[in-house]
């Protein structure tokens, strides 16, 4: 799939201010430097500039244990979740997933390009047949601790109910990828995970059948609205803005939804200091439980939208 990411500019700093007597010593490198001021003027066209970027799905493997580790530590920031197992059982269990990285990445290539490198990775925990194992254990608990803080007591008994009903397995799909992926590239990845959760409960391979999906995604509120944490689970949907924008279609179906903020988590580097517009914004995660008959209107509502 082709993608058009653009390349972010980088400052290269102000020019050193210099005293009257030292111009006699520089005269002489004048011509030197209006050469490198024409060299940095090219180099700083050509950062601006849009790139074409191949993407392509590759099924998971042990190669990319270290990009899917860092893609969950996005999600989770320091929250108490074992990313390397979890990344682990996502690699065991590559009968279902994918991960995105750039194609036909060429030896001869002039940008520094890790051909194991990806960009974002698409699969599912059923928590249900995982029951017992830590990390399965440790997202339930982190995700009803949450629920507790955010949410009316009603609704911490629904989902505290539905994790420990055997006879309708809750899946946790992620879905996750880094900033400058644009979202068409979700579509087909949903829709080739859908496809191979088909066949495994058809086949009886693990991750089969899922009555609910559970979903984190990364969410941002305008800095000063609902910034009382009773106000977090009642969020309004127009005044949250998705980092993966395919996902506001999935919070539009899913019957239990609340918000936690992740302002005292995140740091510059996974979002702590936001702005729209020069907006400023606040992080957030938002929680969703989506019943497993709502992903075919999910899926079209991804087709209409997100087409190339």
């Amino acid at each position: 799939m082709a993608s058009r990411p653009k390349r972010r500019a980088v400052d290269s700093g102000s020019p050193v201010p210099r005293d009257e007597d030292e111009d006699d010593e520089l005269e002489d490198e004048d011509e030197d430097d209006e050469d490198s001021d024409e060299e940095e003027d090219e180099d700083d066209e050509v950062v601006n500039e849009e790139v074409n970027i191949e993407f392509e799905a590759y099924s998971i493997s042990d190669n990319d244990y270290d990009g899917i580790k860092k893609l969950l530590q996005q999600l989770f920031l320091k929250a108490p979740v074992n990313t390397a197992e979890l990344t682990d059982l996502l690699i065991q269990q590559n009968h279902i997933g994918s991960v995105i990285k750039q194609t036909d990445v060429s030896e001869d290539s002039d940008d520094d390009v890790d051909e194991d490198g990806i960009f974002g990775f698409i699969s599912l925990l059923n928590l249900t047949e995982r029951k017992g194992t830590p990390c399965a254990e440790q997202i339930k608990e982190f995700i009803l601790r949450l629920c507790e803080k955010n949410c009316e007591k009603s609704m911490v008994e629904q989902l505290d109910k539905l994790f420990n009903d055997a006879t309708r397995p809750v899946g946790f799909l992620l879905s996750e990828r880094f900033i400058n992926v644009p979202p068409q590239i979700a579509l087909p990845m949903h829709q080739q995970l859908q496809k191979e959760l088909a066949e495994a409960h058809k086949t009886n391979k693990p991750c089969g059948k899922c009555y609910f999906y559970l979903l984190i995604s990364k969410t941002f509120v305008e800095a000063g609205k609902g910034n009382s944490k009773k106000k977090w689970s009642s969020q309004k949907k127009d005044e949250l803005m998705f980092a993966n924008a395919e996902e506001e279609f999935f919070y539009e179906k899913a019957i239990l939804k609340f918000n936690y903020s992740v302002q005292e988590e995140s740091d510059t580097c996974l979002g702590g200091r936001w702005s729209f517009d020069d907006v400023p914004m606040k992080p957030l995660r938002t929680v969703m439980l989506i019943p497993s008959d709502k992903m075919n209107e999910i899926m079209d509502k991804l087709k209409e939208h997100l087409s190339v």
